[in-house]
């Protein structure tokens, strides 16, 4: 069996109350979902999440989900890319709170991907954005998630939606576009 194939079935498992089948998974998975959830996190300098308590907030809200069965490796990592984004954004939403009355800034996308300075009020913002571009376009609005918050690359994004690799890019390049917009129509 293919280590896709195995992960796919111990996922399942797990999802089914297979303890030790949760372990095996998360063997196979904890370095490269760190590592996603580390490139996630350092494009927000002022979240006080780790990459490991993100994969364990990833891994806890796994457990809590007997969903539908996962079809495979890339789906457990789109899935993960979605649980990343909501776990961040709530995150940043707690952290805002505590800010909340503070001036707003003018911001354009590629600065607010960067996440440059602290201000985790942008990271709100993009969410808003994208919330906005699933209402438009569910799949640019994956493709989002899945680059920026899951830190899946172009080409694995390709192998999951089975198109190529420069279709990928020129969805990417649009969704940004739109996403610039929406910042830029929200900005003082």
């Amino acid at each position: 069996m293919s280590a896709s194939g195995e992960l796919t079935d111990l996922l399942n498992a797990a999802r089914l109350g297979d303890g030790d089948a949760a372990d095996q998974a998360y063997d196979l998975v904890y370095a490269e979902l760190r590592e996603r959830a580390g490139q996630s996190l350092r494009r927000m300098p002022g979240a006080t999440l780790t990459p490991t308590a993100l994969v364990h907030e990833v891994f806890l809200r796994f457990n809590d989900h007997h969903g539908n069965p996962l079809r495979d490796r890339s789906h457990f990592f789109a899935l993960a890319a979605r649980a990343m984004r909501q776990i961040i954004i709530e995150h940043a939403r707690q952290r805002h709170a505590l800010k909340r009355g503070g001036n707003q800034m003018e911001v354009e996308f590629d600065a607010v991907l960067d996440l440059a300075d602290d201000d985790l009020g942008r990271a709100l913002e993009v969410d808003t954005a994208l919330r906005a571009l699933e209402q438009r376009d569910g799949d640019l609005a994956r493709l989002v998630e899945w680059h920026f918050f899951g830190g899946l690359t172009f080409d694995e994004i390709a192998e999951m939606t089975d198109r190529h690799e420069r279709t990928v890019r020129r969805s990417w390049e649009l969704a940004r576009a739109f996403l610039r917009r929406e910042l830029d129509a929200t900005a003082p």
